[in-house]
């Protein structure tokens, strides 16, 4: 529910186990309910607002899906029409693109480039536990003209290497 309503940062629900027998799944139940309540509590203000965010959660998911659609059709077409030598990875739902940069420079270096010389902020693909480099990952929650300046920088910075 946090995630359809981009309240990520914000924990709405919890899980319940209850345990068949004693034992192992006891004691794995007790943990897992200290983890829980020691870092995963539901705060107070999300318990009141609730009811006013359940209200408008089609609103903020269909803002979500415009936005992202937006910004994803923005950059498969920008991409195509630059010849750029960035190329998209496939999307599977979600807010975020992975572009694969050409090997160049080290992804690392890549981010660095883009953030201090572009003011271009990406996430590099090793956060997401890619093997090889150099990805990048854009967010596509991004207000759309700042999202399409960044891909006009990003896509700059790239016909540059």
């Amino acid at each position: 529910m946090s995630k359809t309503l981009a309240l990520t940062q914000e924990l709405m629900a919890r899980a319940s186990v209850s345990p068949t027998d004693g034992g192992c799944q006891t004691v794995m139940i007790e943990r897992l309910e200290l983890i829980a309540d020691t870092f995963l509590s539901v705060g107070t203000p999300v318990q009141h607002a609730l009811p006013a965010l359940l209200e408008c959660r089609a609103q903020a998911h269909d803002a979500i899906t415009a936005r992202t659609r937006q910004n994803l059709g923005h950059l498969r077409e920008t991409l195509t029409r630059a010849a750029s030598p960035a190329t998209l990875l496939r999307t599977e739902g979600g807010w975020y693109a992975t572009l694969r940069l050409p090997r160049t420079q080290s992804e690392t270096s890549w981010v660095l480039d883009l953030l201090e010389k572009d003011g271009v902020h990406v996430h590099p693909g090793a956060f997401f536990d890619f093997a090889d480099e150099a990805f990048v990952v854009l967010s596509l929650l991004t207000p759309e003209p700042i999202f399409a300046e960044g891909v006009a920088r990003l896509i700059t910075r790239a016909a540059q290497s």
